[in-house]
């Protein structure tokens, strides 16, 4: 069997930055073993099959892998997947697609215009739950190589989130001690509880940031998901707005975040997080970036 894929850089309006995605097109006769294997070979972050979907309102349905297993919910495929669908159907200007993911169905507004980069901007298909999480702050510290005195910033603390995907959000006092956090998965995986049988992966963030026009600087880190560091993560991105609205307090109305990450790979990101806050609670919130394909090619399987 044969099929057409390209590789699309994601959360980036330049080629060679943000976090790579390998799009495999019309993927409906390969099974979840298959897709499973070709995510191992690209050996990408993520790797996402675009097949027909079971609800008649969909534009199409995803399957999303990592190397190591498949996720119900992913960011960086799910704005990849719409650019990659957009382009691949000579869509121009702005359009809307529903995709059919485990997750359940994800409203995504996408912009291809031939004078600049795609966009594509989605509405969250969960909102952002706290979740326990009890590991004292020096097993955290332990666990990602810092001092448990550098852990927090302003009212910020440690605290776990899922918007379809558990994260452990951790605070950081500023940008050099971000720059040294390593996880250390065997640290990790003693401190961090199961949610539904997956790991919340800790997102380092702080305040301080390199690009002046972003709000946040983030760290993802995965080893035992097979990825030693992510690029960017639109997941955890959306996860982290429960963060924001518990510790920053947003006031009823639209906000707007830029979010930089993927920099100390040499691979850098912005992710754009819009909350709409009514009544002190967040009533709705997007995730949004560029997309630009790097390569395109035939897959033989």
């Amino acid at each position: 069997m044969s099929f057409s894929y390209a590789i699309y850089d994601v959360f980036t309006n330049k080629v060679l930055a943000g976090n790579p995605l390998a799009v495999v097109f019309d993927a409906d006769r390969l099974d979840t073993a298959k897709m499973q294997a070709i995510t191992a070979e690209f050996n990408l972050s993520e790797t996402v099959f675009i097949r027909s979907p079971e609800n008649p309102v969909a534009s199409a349905a995803l399957r999303i892998f990592t190397p190591e297993r498949e996720l119900p919910f992913a960011g960086h495929p799910t704005v990849g997947a719409a650019i990659a669908i957009a382009q691949s159907r000579g869509a121009a200007g702005t359009s809307i697609q529903m995709l059919e993911e485990q997750v359940g169905l994800v409203r995504v507004a996408v912009s291809v215009n031939d004078d600049e980069p795609a966009y594509a901007e989605f509405d969250l298909p969960k909102l952002p739950e706290k979740i326990a999480f009890d590991a004292p702050r020096e097993a955290v510290a332990a666990a990602l190589g810092i001092d448990p005195m550098e852990i927090g910033f302003e009212n910020h603390k440690i605290a776990a989130w899922s918007a379809g995907v558990p994260f452990t959000m951790v605070p950081v006092a500023g940008l050099a001690v971000a720059e040294r956090a390593v996880a250390d998965p065997r640290l990790w995986l003693a401190l961090a509880p199961k949610i539904n049988g997956e790991i919340p992966d800790p997102y380092v963030y702080c305040r301080e940031t390199i690009q002046h026009d972003c709000s946040f600087h983030t760290r993802l880190f995965a080893p035992w998901q097979g990825i030693v560091e992510d690029p960017a993560t639109g997941s955890a991105a959306a996860a982290f707005a429960g963060q924001i609205m518990q510790f920053d307090e947003p006031v009823d109305g639209p906000s707007s975040f830029w979010i930089e990450q993927g920099m100390e790979m040499g691979r850098p990101s912005c992710i754009r997080l819009e909350i709409d806050v009514k009544a002190g609670t967040i009533d709705a919130a997007r995730i949004g970036g560029n997309a630009v394909k790097v390569a395109e090619g035939t897959l033989f399987v």
